[in-house]
């Protein structure tokens, strides 16, 4: 056998040993968790955002503008709507309720189901996002204090891997 025509057939058996470890990657989820912006102390059960919180919510936007945002979720109060909605609207995506007084564990469970790909962006409040980012994660998250906001709580589900949780300020 001339040598020129092993060497076709060994770089034939290398380049079929190569696709054979490739693997289709996996889908990658990514949840975006946050408290709500900052609101009026008007004294009601609904307040609007105050124009620190709408700045937030922009900014909020801003910073999700270059990801695959899928779909935006919020409980039935103006403040987490109006914190989704800059993000929502620069994505195309309309705002999904979803019960304030729900365990964390099945809002989870419901995020999941809906959603194997893509980034989802999840509004919520100070007694509500630390159970919610737990129950993604799998994790130990502290409270939030009534009067924090700007943190950002990125979990992220790649195929088998566990979750990885990233926490930083917005």
């Amino acid at each position: 056998m001339p040598v020129s025509f092993r060497l076709l057939i060994a770089a034939c058996v290398l380049a079929l040993a190569g696709c054979a470890t490739l693997s289709t990657p996996s889908a990658s989820v990514d949840y975006i968790v946050v408290r709500h912006a900052e609101k009026v102390m008007d004294g009601t059960r609904d307040p609007e955002l105050s124009n620190a919180g709408l700045a937030r919510a922009e900014s909020l936007a801003t910073l999700l503008r270059s990801r695959d945002v899928v779909a935006a979720y919020a409980t039935d109060y103006r403040r987490t709507r109006d914190t989704a909605a800059p993000t929502a609207a620069a994505h195309d995506v309309s705002i999904t309720s979803y019960d304030a007084e729900a365990p964390a564990e099945a809002v989870a469970a419901r995020l999941r189901r809906s959603h194997a790909s893509g980034t989802v962006l999840v509004v919520g409040h100070s007694n509500t996002v630390p159970g919610i980012v737990s129950a993604l994660c799998g994790c130990e998250v502290a409270p939030i204090d009534e009067s924090d906001y700007g943190n950002l709580f990125e979990i992220r589900i790649n195929g088998d891997a566990p979750p990885a949780l990233l926490q930083r300020r917005y």
